[in-house]
């Protein structure tokens, strides 16, 4: 039985009524963001006034942490946070032109971490190495960088800590990323392709499918999923291991999904500035260490933190590059340098430590599941 004109007038009556609430709430949004950026534009004069950073972590958090909390109506948590990082961004950008430097090229993870930390508004800037990152913050030619630091599958990235070692730079945020890799292809399936190639880490971690599903596959090594994507645009019969956002960004088909070995996958990033950020009371801070050379030394620093009921989430041993078999170690834990509780351990593992160095202060990423 098909619909009488008159119900079907109704019912277009119907949705168009509901549209136009949408189209006065619309109205209504675009006049509260006008608001916001001009105050985020006094802002911007009175930090610029002051020679404060338009960036600053712990407040991005504080007003994500209380927009989340008022959240507790229909629209979607998750996509709360990423239409306030999208305005915080945009906010930023009225304040100060900002440069961010990341590993690139585009459409790797670690730009998608950038997107994450910093939104679409600011202008992020890739750069070829680690080393590279780092160079053009402390030069000045950007005001922040994002480097990957560990991935919960192959461990630290060494060049990453060597820089910190070295670097006047701090760690003021943090990224977790899940990774899922994707078999991205201008061909239409399997079947077509001849070549798969990517960064030696996402074919490590996509190895197993790629055996069960195309064993007669040659595989190739690149510098990054960024120029596997390129490749895999460019030449027929070629397919890249890469993130959804480079196959959007090169037009390629996602021939499957999340082929990575495991589901747990994931990386940690850091951003880099010229200090630390303040604190919000969900807090880590990074050191680095080296220790005298007796027995049990180490296990005499650690228990600096476990006296004062510090939580090290992370410990990690490197070459200290000074003197054959010597070492020094990156720890990470729970709290912030203003913390009286912190102090004191700080102060405590001096007693055993030749050297002891902050290296960052940041908000504790939140984890994107429990949104």
């Amino acid at each position: 039985m098909y619909p009488t004109d008159q119900s079907a007038g109704a019912r277009d009556k119907g949705i168009e009524e509901l549209r136009a609430g949408i189209d006065e709430i619309d109205a209504e949004i675009v006049r509260l963001l006008d608001r916001r950026a001009r105050l985020a534009r006094k802002i911007g004069e009175f930090k610029r006034s002051n020679g404060l950073e338009a960036y600053v972590p712990s407040r991005e958090r504080a007003v994500l942490d209380r927009v989340l909390r008022l959240g507790e109506g229909d629209f979607p948590r998750r996509g709360l946070e990423a239409v306030f990082r999208e305005i915080i961004s945009s906010s930023i950008s009225l304040e100060e032109r900002m440069r961010v430097a990341y590993l690139g090229p585009e459409t790797t993870f670690t730009h998608e971490a950038a997107l994450r930390a910093f939104g679409a508004s600011v202008e992020l800037e890739p750069e070829a190495t680690v080393s590279d990152v780092f160079a053009r913050v402390e030069r000045g030619e950007a005001q922040h960088g994002v480097v990957p630091l560990e991935n919960s599958m192959e461990g630290a990235v060494t060049h990453t800590l060597d820089e910190l070692m070295n670097s006047p730079l701090k760690i003021c945020g943090e990224v977790y990323l899940p990774i899922m890799q994707n078999l991205l292809s201008r061909e239409d399936s399997l079947e077509g392709v001849r070549v798969v190639c990517s960064h030696p880490m996402a074919l490590a971690q996509a190895a197993p499918w790629l055996r069960r599903n195309l064993p007669a596959a040659r595989l190739q090594e690149v510098e990054s999923t960024g120029e596997a994507a390129r490749m895999a645009a460019s030449r027929p019969g070629f397919a890249a291991v890469g993130s959804a956002l480079a196959a959007e960004s090169y037009g390629l088909k996602v021939l499957a999904r999340g082929i990575q070995d495991s589901r747990a996958n994931a990386t940690r990033f850091i951003v880099l500035g010229r200090r630390w950020a303040g604190r919000t009371g969900r807090d880590k801070t990074s050191v680095v260490f080296s220790v005298k050379d007796r027995p049990g030394v180490l296990r005499d620093a650690l228990s600096a933190f476990a006296e004062e009921g510090i939580n090290l989430t992370r410990i990690e041993s490197r070459p200290s590059r000074k003197r054959a078999w010597t070492y020094v170690f990156f720890a990470d834990f729970q709290g912030h340098p203003e913390e009286e509780r912190v102090r004191r351990a700080l102060e405590a593992l001096e007693e055993h430590c030749p050297y002891v160095v902050l290296i960052g202060a940041y908000p504790e990423a939140r984890d994107p599941e429990a949104l």
